[in-house]
Order: structure tokens, then C-alpha cells, then sequence
């Protein structure tokens, strides 16, 4: 469980997070980050989350981002706001550091996912887009499947996927989450 200042990393990504305000803090309301990502990172995959909308405030650097079919490229002040169901994806666009508050509403299980695809990342246990193998990510994807999915094929068609891959994957051993035994890795110092 995150609490507020608790920083995580994705070495793989680019990415890291600094808890401003949990899901614990605000009641499920909502999850407050800062995301800092290093020139050349972006986020593991293209997804939606189908009840949760995204406020990204731009406070450094420049990001891009495909929404839907519409790409955008935002700056310090902006602010990008991405509605429940709409596909997205973002990346560092520029030669600095992006630096950005993001906000999730509702909270759902987004720290739940995040918690888990960092760890692995810092682990050595994804690809070099920062994603699991295909039977551990179903397992992983049917237990965050109200908070995130992938924007393509439809969502009934991945949900039969993951009816057939999620028991093969548990049977594998892998769990919805992962924490390593020594804790998290990805908390940042």
C-alpha cells in the first residue's frame, strides 16, 4: 500500500512516481501523482480505462500523447484531460525531463497495477516495452479489468482471451499482483 510521498521507478519505461494522495486518502476518490520521464520514455502500452478519467497537468518539459486518433503535443501550463473509455498513450516528446501531475478518477486499482507492472520492470521480468510475458500479463489483465484494458480487439473479445490465458497463467504460478518477498523494489530511496 502506497502512501503520500512514496516515490516508485520503472527502469524500463522511464518512468517515476511520486504518491501525492492514495486511493486510502481520498476514499477511492481519486489518485494524485507526479510523473517525471526521462527523454525517450513512454508509457508500457497504448490502453483505456473504462471508468476512470486521466488529468495530466504538463509542469516541465514536453509530452506527447495519441488520444483516440487525435495525437497532441503539450507544454508547461497545459493540462490534458482524458475521458473514461478513450484510448490513449503518452511519451517523453522532448530532450528534458517531462514533469507532470496526474490525476485518476476513480482510483479503482490503479496502484494496484502500477504497483505491479514497476516491480516486475525493476525485477527483469518484462520486455523491453516494459511488459510481462503473455500468460502472466493475462492474469494480471483479468484481475485490473475494470481499471485498464487494451484499446484493441474489443473488450468482450479480450475477455474471453483472458478466461483461457488467466488459468494457465495462475496455474504458471504467476499472481494478479506482484510483490517481490523483499518488499518492493521499486520504491525509490
Amino acid at each position: 500500500m502506497f502512501h503520500a510521498g512514496d516515490t516508485i521507478e520503472n527502469p524500463v519505461t522511464g518512468e517515476r512516481i511520486v504518491f501525492h494522495k492514495t486511493s486510502a486518502e481520498t476514499n477511492g476518490e481519486h489518485v494524485e501523482i507526479e510523473v517525471f520521464v526521462k527523454p525517450g520514455g513512454v508509457v508500457a502500452a497504448a490502453h483505456v480505462h473504462p471508468a476512470q478519467t486521466e488529468r495530466f497537468e504538463i509542469l516541465g518539459g514536453t509530452i506527447g500523447m495519441k488520444v483516440g486518433r487525435k495525437k497532441i503535443r503539450a507544454r508547461y501550463g497545459d493540462v490534458v484531460t482524458v475521458d473514461a473509455g478513450k484510448a490513449h498513450k503518452f511519451w517523453n516528446a522532448g530532450d528534458d525531463v517531462l514533469h507532470f501531475v496526474c490525476v485518476v478518477s476513480p482510483a479503482l486499482q490503479f496502484e494496484s497495477l502500477i504497483e505491479t507492472m514497476f516491480a516486475l520492470a525493476v525485477e527483469g521480468k518484462t520486455n523491453r516495452k516494459g511488459m510481462p510475458n503473455l500468460v502472466r500479463l493475462a492474469v494480471i489483465a483479468n484481475a485490473h479489468f475494470d481499471t485498464v484494458r487494451l484499446p484493441f480487439p474489443p473488450s468482450w473479445i479480450q475477455k474471453v482471451g483472458l478466461a483461457f490465458g488467466a488459468p494457465v497463467g495462475r496455474m504458471l504460478g504467476y499472481g494478479p499482483t506482484y510483490t517481490p518477498a523483499s518488499g518492493t523494489p521499486s520504491l525509490a530511496l
